[in-house]
């Protein structure tokens, strides 16, 4: 009798601390384990790490990691924060790999996520979605179907 693979998606909320990424990404590698997809997690990893950092860098509050598959066989990583705004470095126009300004003092981590990811973006949150509105940045990568 075959069974089939329940869908699975962990969210992990995390405080305005700067120990807040490291432990996120320690979260990331366990769910990646579990699902034997340790393969993904340097990938996974520097995604999440960026995204993490750009929340907690700049925004104010508490922010949270998303982890989940896609219908399509990606691993898609997900950062709400209560921040409205999304950064200019995720917006239209900006395509893979492209990296800011040489005298730019920002926006590499985020060019980073770009140059690494199979997808990305940003969902701004209308005032009744998610924990109190905000955005969600995210990134994919790559991983073929359900373990």
């Amino acid at each position: 009798m075959s069974t089939v693979a329940p869908p699975w998606s962990y969210t992990l909320h995390l405080s305005r601390d700067p120990r807040s990424p490291g432990i996120a990404r320690s979260t990331l590698r366990s769910v990646l384990a579990a699902y034997k997809l340790g393969g993904l997690a340097p990938t996974a990893e520097l995604l999440a790490s960026e995204l993490l950092t750009n929340a907690h860098l700049h925004t104010g509050g508490p922010y949270a990691l998303h982890i989940s598959p896609t219908a399509s066989g990606q691993l898609r990583l997900g950062v709400w924060d209560k921040d409205p705004t999304v950064p200019s470095g995720l917006g239209a126009g900006f395509a893979h790999g492209v990296m800011p300004d040489e005298g730019s003092e920002g926006g590499r981590g985020l060019a980073l996520v770009r140059a690494y990811a199979d997808a990305w973006g940003a969902s701004p949150l209308g005032d009744t979605e998610g924990p109190s509105g905000g955005k969600v940045l995210w990134a994919e990568c790559g991983w073929r179907g359900p373990s």
